[in-house]
């Protein structure tokens, strides 16, 4: 099941159009991709906030970790390699954080502006198997390079 990615694109870019500000950027990018991705059953942000250190950003769905550092788990993974963690079974995953119990596959994202700074990693979750692909990963790529470029 993939979203439509057309429309999500050009949903987000019309209501992120002129902003800047990071976290403002998040949490419409987490509201329209959680319910414009049929398969993500969390959807949020980990920002950049300390050196090697991501903190809880917006996020939608239940709880999320509060604290995760460069060095743990799989958003640790993407920010401190700089590279998409495509995730069919957290189980297979060494150093997996469980935050909810119930999550199967996650796809986590470096986010960088236009500088070229690690502001976080955007990170989705399913309840599902292997739900994320490399379309999922194509996709959002443009879309976060898109609304990330001006981003402070």
């Amino acid at each position: 099941m993939t979203p439509d990615y057309s429309e999500l694109a050009r949903s987000i870019a019309a209501l992120c159009a002129g902003e800047t500000d990071t976290v403002a950027l998040m949490a419409t990018v987490v509201c329209e991709l959680h319910h414009g991705h049929p398969l993500s059953d969390w959807t949020g942000f980990y920002r950049v906030t300390g050196p090697e250190l991501l903190k809880i950003g917006p996020y939608q769905g239940g709880h999320g970790c509060l604290v995760i550092p460069f060095s743990r788990g799989v958003c640790g993974a993407a920010a401190r390699t700089g590279e998409v963690q495509l995730v069919p079974d957290v189980e297979a995953f060494p150093d997996h954080i469980a935050c909810s119990s119930t999550t199967r596959s996650e796809l986590v994202m470096p986010v960088r502006n236009g500088a070229g700074r690690l502001l976080g990693v955007l990170d989705l979750d399913s309840n599902t198997e292997a739900a994320f692909t490399e379309t999922d990963v194509r996709h959002l790529t443009t879309i976060l390079e898109d609304v990330f470029r001006h981003a402070e």
